[in-house]
């Protein structure tokens, strides 16, 4: 069963903002750590933005100060704000919980969504 579903990707240009959405199922966005995460063609899966149950978030270095995280437990959806977008944000974006480097080799993943910067 599809766990999460990604939205919100598109093309855009340098400088420019989207938001994603996560659409997750059940109890699952208010009872664990949330993630984005990414994937550029060729590279390895990195982790973007984390938002703990009681609200407080963390980010990688090349996202922080342009990004934030952010969930609304009612609609069960959580979001990624992201602004003055670079190239290098190009890739696959996708939703999870938290988790290790061995449990995202065997979770579920949904569809991601494609973020493309390009001038």
């Amino acid at each position: 069963q599809v766990q999460f579903v990604e939205s919100g990707g598109g093309l855009m240009q340098p400088g420019g903002s989207l938001r994603l959405s996560c659409a997750a199922s059940g109890s699952i966005l208010r009872s664990y750590h949330m993630a984005w995460y990414r994937q550029a063609p060729g590279k390895q899966r990195e982790l973007v933005a984390t938002i703990t149950s009681g609200g407080t978030t963390n980010y990688a270095n090349s996202v922080k100060g342009r990004f934030t995280i952010s969930r609304d437990n009612g609609k069960n959806t959580m979001y990624l704000q992201m602004n003055s977008l670079k190239p290098e944000d190009t890739a696959v974006y996708y939703c999870n919980m938290l988790l290790s480097e061995a449990a995202q080799i065997r979770a579920s993943w949904g569809q991601g969504t494609q973020v493309t910067v390009s001038s």
